[in-house]
């Protein structure tokens, strides 16, 4: 009986050591000399079956973590091995957010938030990506602590690109988010840019598909305004 006892002790102990090795493993620093940057940052992936509906759930149950970094140098490494979104198949996301935020509407730092969307044409996917990220690691947005993360998500026939900020109801921070994200990826006035609240994702689960959309302007228009909606229609 003791040595029953003992044994399940030990092997709760050993296991208890992995767990802490493990956490202490998953702690990412810069490295010496590295350039640190102001948050953590994880890299995501996830495949989707087409035509087969997403729950939350099973959505959580398909995206990959790949990995996190803390300085300019270690993102450079992750990113000139990971493939271009314009070069993957299917309808594939790759998602960048901070340590500790899942992709998903449901997390805590994203539930009260929301997104800007942008929908491209085949073949821009890369670059703006790429610009996008850069903006976000680089804080050019300057909006504290409201970024979340941005996804881009390859589709047949498109692509689309989305950045997550933590506070939806904060206009004049989103309307900052908004007019920084048209600076960095250089777009074109007429834009239409969308931005929906992950509330509405949560109670209208769906896709952003080729079908036409419905906006409801939340916000009193003006000309600097003119190319900008509120999607009362759902995407992912």
């Amino acid at each position: 009986m003791n040595n029953k006892f003992d044994k399940d002790g030990e092997k709760e102990k050993t296991e208890r050591d992995k767990s802490q090795g493990s956490s202490k493993r998953k702690a990412v620093v810069p490295g010496p000399a590295e350039h640190p940057l102001q948050y953590n940052y994880t890299f995501w992936y996830s495949r989707r079956t087409l035509g087969r509906p997403t729950s939350s759930q099973s959505y959580e149950q398909n995206i990959k973590q790949i990995d996190t970094f803390a300085s300019v140098e270690q993102f450079w490494r992750f990113y000139s091995h990971m493939v271009r979104p314009g070069d993957l198949t299917g309808h594939s996301d790759f998602c960048l957010f901070k340590e500790g935020i899942k992709p998903m509407w449901e997390d805590d730092a994203n539930k009260n938030g929301g997104k800007w969307i942008i929908r491209l044409r085949k073949g821009l996917a890369s670059h703006c990506w790429e610009n996008l990220i850069l903006a976000m690691l680089g804080e050019q947005f300057m909006v504290g602590e409201e970024i979340c993360g941005a996804v881009v998500s390859v589709w047949f026939q498109e692509d689309i690109i989305s950045i997550w900020n933590k506070t939806s109801s904060d206009q004049a921070t989103t309307a900052h988010i908004w007019d920084t994200l048209r600076r960095v990826l250089n777009l074109l006035p007429n834009t239409i840019m969308e931005y929906k609240t992950h509330t509405d994702s949560i109670k209208m689960p769906g896709r952003l598909g080729p079908q036409r959309l419905l906006f409801q302007n939340l916000w009193k228009p003006h000309k600097a305004w003119e190319n900008i909606h509120i999607s009362g229609n759902n995407t992912n």
